[in-house]
């Protein structure tokens, strides 16, 4: 049997995604990171972004921009979506009508921001499915939603959003998020060190993180406005994965992305500790087994398992033994 089934035994395994999720908002910049992600591989997600990112005033243009670009051969890998704008928007339909009318089966994800709730949600959802349908994409594969969490009501649905099927990741919209708190939360909190330390901003990001993990999706952590000093991004992303449980993080700057992959992969000595577990796991027909004085058993193996999953996303080398182990095909 193929390790997931034995680990999960018909269990919904935890979603994996990039674990960086790159936003570009004009035309240089969505091109260049095509390029950067041909140059890399998929070891990181791109949103092109119709919302704040972008400029306004030519919202219709943009968005036919964006689905021409999807359509490109550029878009080699198939992880790139697009940040709509909300849904309380006269933007919304347009964009929802030009992106995923035209490039419904080239979408990755869509992006939701500003909800208030789980209700925007669905409506939202309603539309995008609608206009994919019309646009050829099976009804059995609708287009993944991504929703941001950056509203009070928002915040206070995160379970009921996450429980959601089509939903695969939550993200935390930091900046909107204290905005919405007209002072009471000071400004310093949009970023380190009092983004890990007031006890609002820690609070919503641990509730949204739980519900994520509660549902097997994808915990997302916000941008670091920081763009000149990667040290900077680094820490934030090593505390965000370390402290928090986040498993994937907003990139603003080309030069974000691979501090970011960095922080998230796992090192070496944990793939090479997973892998000699595994494979010992296997051995005993994955019963339990003592390794360096320590007890394993389906538990544990299931840990490894995905640190195994992890590094296999990221793009590192893994051990012979270890590719072996993750490309081996799952049980017909």
């Amino acid at each position: 049997m193929h390790p997931s089934e034995v680990l999960f035994q018909g269990q919904r395994q935890p979603l994996l995604l990039p674990a960086c999720d790159h936003y570009a908002g004009s035309e240089k910049l969505m091109r260049k990171s095509m390029a950067l992600q041909q140059e890399l591989g998929p070891v990181f997600d791109i949103t092109f972004d119709c919302e704040d990112g972008a400029s306004a005033g030519n919202e219709r243009e943009h968005a036919q921009l964006v689905a021409s670009l999807l359509n490109d051969e550029g878009n080699r890998f198939g992880r790139i979506g697009a940040r709509l704008h909300d849904v309380g928007s006269a933007h919304f339909a347009h964009d929802v009508g030009i992106i995923v009318g035209n490039a419904a089966s080239k979408l990755a994800y869509v992006v939701l921001p500003k909800p208030n709730g789980v209700a925007d949600v669905l409506r939202a959802q309603q539309l995008v499915n609608a206009i994919a349908e019309k646009a050829g994409r099976p009804a059995d594969k609708p287009i993944p939603l991504h929703v941001l969490i950056e509203t009070h009501g928002a915040l206070h649905d995160a379970y009921a959003i996450a429980a959601l099927p089509q939903v695969e990741c939550l993200s935390f919209g930091i900046m909107d998020f204290v905005s919405s708190h007209y002072g009471a939360i000071p400004g310093a909190a949009m970023r380190t060190p009092g983004q890990f330390t007031h006890p609002l901003v820690v609070r919503a990001k641990l509730e949204m993180v739980a519900a994520c993990h509660a549902h097997d999706k994808v915990p997302s952590h916000n941008v670091t406005t920081d763009i000149k000093d990667s040290a900077v991004v680094a820490n934030d992303a090593t505390r965000a994965a370390g402290e928090f449980g986040f498993t994937r993080m907003w990139s603003i700057h080309p030069d974000q992305i691979k501090p970011i992959v960095k922080a998230f992969t796992p090192r070496v000595s944990e793939v090479n500790e997973a892998t000699n577990i595994l494979l010992e796991a296997m051995a005993a027909d994955w019963g339990p087994i003592a390794q360096h004085g320590r007890l394993h058993d389906r538990a544990s193996y299931r840990y490894y398992w995905t640190v195994l999953q992890r590094a296999k996303l990221a793009g590192l080398a893994l051990p012979d033994a270890a590719a072996a182990l993750v490309n081996q095909p799952e049980s017909i």
